[in-house]
């Protein structure tokens, strides 16, 4: 179970269960770390898991590292979305190929970069 389990909160916003990771826990490092926050969502009947930005170990960030890569995929295996909720580090912004990687993400939908819950409440909201 999740390390953190106290810090998640879920929430419905357009019909859609949202499960919360606090801005106050632990800094998520691994794909177990994924696999954990993968099984709350699951338990809280949610479609989307939304983690602060500063939540993310910065190699999440850094596409070489595999990390985002290997939790991501293991998101989307379970037919869950991701929103990172929250200013993406600048330096890590220098990155062309993360740069990409984001807009690539808006045209899928599957995971979004939102700067703060109210974006990501526009952004669900139906069309």
């Amino acid at each position: 179970m999740s390390r953190d389990i106290a810090s998640h909160s879920s929430v419905d916003i357009h019909g859609r269960r949202i499960l919360l990771a606090a801005e106050g826990g632990p800094m998520l490092v691994s794909e177990t770390d994924a696999l954990d926050l993968i099984s709350e969502a699951l338990g809280a009947g949610a479609s989307l898991i939304a983690i602060p930005a500063l939540r993310l170990a910065p190699a999440f960030f850094s596409l070489k590292t595999g990390l985002a890569g290997g939790m991501l995929q293991k998101i989307t295996n379970y037919r869950l979305g991701l929103a990172v909720v929250g200013e993406v580090p600048a330096d890590a912004l220098k990155s062309q190929a993360l740069r990409d990687f984001i807009a690539e993400s808006y045209r899928r939908g599957q995971v979004l970069f939102v700067a703060d819950m109210a974006e990501l409440e526009a952004r669900l909201a139906p069309r």
